[in-house]
């Protein structure tokens, strides 16, 4: 990370979250559930939409997308970031907004993203379509995949070959996640799961079953990023930000050097650098978990785990409730909900554990999180460190 922006370190923060229609939201359009959760967020900071001169957002439905939602919100910004580079968008985002409240561009930033998804009127083979129009993949699309998932199997599959990894332990990391989703009322499943159901589940793309992938959920988020002078005038609780990177290496799965090592390894540790943190200074992890494996990859790619000992690290029960490294706390993208891009989720949860107003599955002392976004198909990875004021 160069030193140009380690002075970044603690100077803004997250002053306001809000989540909306997380689930199932019938009647809904994208666009609706990003602005009522943008209107929840922005009053959790203590501000008006009058406030926000920044904006912060992206979408797969369309090239465009920030110019609707600026009129949709009837706000008229400084500054505005549409970069799409996936689910990691939303993390992403974070350094452009820093740079913009840091050169007085603008004064309050709104980050903020809304799909239906699961209710939509549209099939999921013609928004498959749709994004294949938007987003061609040369190399993979001809011989017809069913991506993501294959492409996620065959990460998996290279993990199991050159590590030992087992089915096992790849459906203990969705396990762990369903005992945080049953501590969160929230949380669109919360039966209970075993390794078992998870093994014994339908089989999509071998080795994974549909309980190694996300859920299909609605759902919008958004969350205020502000200078921190004024965030410590607002009503919540600041939470700054002490670190951040992204990195993209591809975006085809084919067009992976190592199908075992991902660009968190840079983004990660360009964070880590700008935070002066590493591993054993985070308190709880919010990863990005499309499907199993990508959990089992950002713990090592992240330096929570050498690579290759992921597994056996959550066998044995290391990111489950009671655990040395509670993951994804709120159930993650595989049971709490997975509304099309998930990384502003993971973002909101870190936000809530920080504040310590997570319910029953707060982790007791959280001082510092790293929320972690993936996009496409371990394609981009954005990785960010947040703290309490204890942490800076």
């Amino acid at each position: 990370m160069s030193g140009d922006l380690n002075h970044l370190r603690g100077k803004f923060a997250i002053a306001g979250v809000a989540t909306f229609g997380c689930g199932e939201a019938p009647g809904y359009t994208d666009m609706e559930l990003l602005a009522q959760a943008a209107r929840l967020a922005v009053a959790d900071a203590g501000l008006t939409m009058k406030d926000i001169d920044g904006l912060c957002t992206a979408s797969a439905s369309s090239a465009m997308w920030s110019m609707p939602v600026v009129e949709y919100l009837g706000i008229r910004p400084r500054f505005v970031d549409a970069t799409m580079i996936g689910g990691s968008s939303f993390i992403a985002h974070l350094m452009p907004a820093m740079q913009a409240l840091e050169s007085g561009q603008c004064d309050a930033v709104l980050v903020a993203y809304g799909s239906a998804q699961r209710t939509s009127t549209l099939s999921r083979k013609e928004i498959g379509k749709a994004r294949l129009l938007m987003d061609p993949q040369p190399y993979e699309h001809p011989y017809q995949p069913m991506l993501p998932m294959s492409a996620y199997a065959l990460a998996a599959s290279r993990h199991m070959h050159e590590f030992g990894t087992t089915r096992r332990q790849l459906a203990q990391v969705a396990v762990s996640a369903r005992q945080w989703a049953r501590k969160n009322p929230d949380a669109f499943m919360r039966d209970p799961l075993t390794v078992d159901d998870v093994l014994n589940a339908r089989m999509v793309s071998d080795p994974l079953t549909v309980r190694d992938a996300c859920l299909v959920t609605d759902g919008g988020g958004a969350y205020v990023l502000v200078r921190a002078d004024r965030a410590r005038d607002l009503p919540q609780p600041p939470v700054y930000v002490l670190g951040q990177g992204t990195a993209v290496w591809n975006r085809q799965i084919s067009s992976m050097a190592d199908l075992t090592v991902t660009a968190a390894t840079q983004s990660g540790r360009d964070a880590y650098a700008m935070a002066g943190m590493g591993p054993k200074d985070i308190n709880v992890a919010e990863l990005y978990d499309a499907f199993t494996i990508n959990t089992l990859l950002f713990l090592e790619d992240l330096g929570f785990c050498a690579k290759g000992e992921a597994g056996a690290f959550v066998e044995d029960g290391h990111i489950a409730p009671g655990g040395s490294l509670p993951v994804n706390t709120n159930g993650g993208g595989l049971s709490w909900g997975h509304p099309g891009m998930y990384g502003i989720f993971a973002a909101i949860e870190g936000v809530r554990q920080l504040r310590g107003n997570a319910g029953d599955s707060q982790v007791a002392g959280a001082q510092t999180a790293i929320v972690h976004g993936n996009g496409g198909t371990l394609s981009s990875q954005s990785t960010a460190i947040l703290g309490t004021a204890a942490a800076l």
